[in-house]
């Protein structure tokens, strides 16, 4: 494999486009080397998901797209960023118990966390953000070969 590997796919910010999004990744993925039916997959299918939905609804029409990006340094390191135009960055709301949304923050955290990842929010130039999510490959690749 290359030492670097970089995909990008930009989408409207409709909630048609988060399965969209989770597909493409899911491909990607696999065509880098991932197996498809593994715990680590799964774990960036659901991170992916909800960061594209947070993109989606949390940017009250501010945005009209996002931007999926991932990057793949030397099998090393899995790098997944989304962008979108809006200003306002994820916040952690606290969790009622009858709540059902506001977690997607927490999940996304937690995954990345249980993985040995790293969450970083940046600015971009035009006034919006861009959350990335930093992950082990080798973790990735080798917990889908003990599978």
């Amino acid at each position: 494999m290359a030492d670097h590997q970089e995909a990008s796919v930009t989408l409207p910010s409709d909630p048609a486009s988060v399965p969209a999004v989770r597909r493409y990744v899911s491909d990607l993925l696999v065509e880098w080397g991932m197996s498809e039916d593994s715990d680590p997959a799964d774990s960036v299918r659901l991170i992916v998901s909800e960061l594209a939905t947070n993109a989606v609804l949390h940017t009250f029409g501010q945005s009209p797209t996002f931007t999926l990006d991932v990057q793949l340094d030397r099998d090393e390191q899995l790098r997944i960023g989304v962008t979108d135009s809006h200003p306002r960055w994820p916040q952690r709301l606290p969790a009622a118990v009858q709540q059902d949304n506001g977690r997607g923050m927490v999940i996304i955290r937690h995954l990345t966390a249980e993985a040995g990842g790293t969450l970083l929010v940046t600015p971009t130039a035009e006034g919006g953000k861009t959350v990335w999510i930093s992950l082990p490959w080798a973790t990735a690749t080798a917990t889908a070969a003990v599978e």
